[in-house]
């Protein structure tokens, strides 16, 4: 699998918040992400998360699947 980093969502930074996102990933046979759903974690991060996770790529497969995945945003 090939990940990209979210990008930290600036309210969130100016804050200095920090948070986890979970997310149900729906994967084609393709290993591209067909849909995201969050399924907990803050709202803050949410989208930031669904962004990034849209250009996740899994490796290809003979059938549609079911990941779940968690996003954690930690400043520096």
């Amino acid at each position: 699998m090939s990940q990209t980093a979210p990008l930290y969502p600036s309210l969130a930074r100016n804050m200095s918040l920090e948070g986890t996102v979970k997310l149900e990933v729906s994967v084609a046979p393709n290993g591209a992400v067909k849909s995201v759903q969050a399924v907990g974690g803050s709202p803050v991060f949410v989208r930031a998360a669904e962004d990034a996770v849209y250009r996740f790529r899994w490796v290809p497969a003979k059938e549609e699947s079911k990941e779940h995945v968690e996003i954690r945003f930690r400043l520096r």
